[in-house]
């Protein structure tokens, strides 16, 4: 029994060692107490203002609400990282809560997201929506039938599958539907301008490649940062977190770094 019970300790240290290896390297984007190190972009206001309190933190959770609202009015709003990336795996938890907005689109029922490749809180026009970016999509449930969280939108932007340039603006995952209130695991692996990996309850869901400009694209057009003279090939920016019209609730905001490519 003794060679044995060694045999399972080995066993156990090697699984043990094997998860910490596969664990580490990941940062908290959120202290759990207030929005240090994120900057709010409410359509309409100033970057950095915190519009009717959209974007607050309780019980250790980021929340995008609407209790401060009278009405919507597509007042669109995003929680940037003040500091963008090009190489990483970004993660956290999602969940829906309440109704969404009377008075705004029917779209965005149960509908959020966020954005990673984003233009900066600063860069954004004082009216406009939606930032030049790639979007992680979130949807949830409302009793018609599928409908899949963990797509791709692109505001300003194209991708690539299968070595094909897609021009559409929503490309369909295959995740799961989940109920609204229901917490979600998302991961989304992002390198570069080489490829960007969605996964939900760490299963692969999609992957696409070499995101570039979009400068005719009417929600979000990227003509301001072309002539600024902004790469057309995309390949970093800033994350952001989506107010969309409907309550949601974000925890467990991490983020691990990947090398970064030598260019020859």
């Amino acid at each position: 029994m003794i060679p044995l019970l060694k045999n399972c300790a080995l066993a156990c240290c090697l699984v043990l060692s094997s998860a910490n290896a596969e664990d580490s390297g990941w940062v908290s984007l959120f202290n759990g107490k207030d929005l240090q190190g994120w900057i709010p972009k409410i359509r309409g206001f100033p970057a950095g203002e915190n519009a009717l309190n959209t974007f607050r933190v309780e019980d250790g959770i980021i929340k995008a609400s609407y209790a401060e609202y009278k009405t919507f009015d597509m007042r669109f709003g995003h929680l940037y990282t003040n500091v963008p990336y090009s190489h990483y795996i970004f993660r956290l938890e999602y969940r829906f809560e309440g109704k969404k907005m009377a008075d705004a689109p029917s779209y965005v029922n149960f509908n959020s997201g966020i954005m990673v490749h984003s233009q900066s809180a600063a860069s954004m026009p004082l009216d406009r929506g939606f930032p030049t970016s790639l979007e992680f999509q979130f949807l949830a449930d409302e009793g018609k039938g599928p409908r899949a969280t963990g797509n791709a939108c692109t505001p300003g932007t194209h991708i690539e599958m299968d070595g094909k340039l897609v021009t559409q603006h929503i490309i369909d995952s295959s995740a799961p539907t989940f109920a609204p209130e229901t917490w979600v695991k998302i991961e989304i692996e992002v390198r570069g301008h080489e490829e960007i990996i969605h996964r939900v309850n760490g299963k692969e869901v999609l992957r696409y490649q070499h995101p570039v400009l979009d400068p005719e694209c009417r929600i979000a057009p990227a003509k301001e940062m072309i002539a600024a003279g902004a790469n057309l090939k995309l390949g970093a920016g800033h994350i952001a977190l989506q107010a969309e019209g409907h309550n949601v609730w974000f925890r467990n905001i991490e983020i691990k770094l990947l090398p970064t490519p030598v260019t020859p």
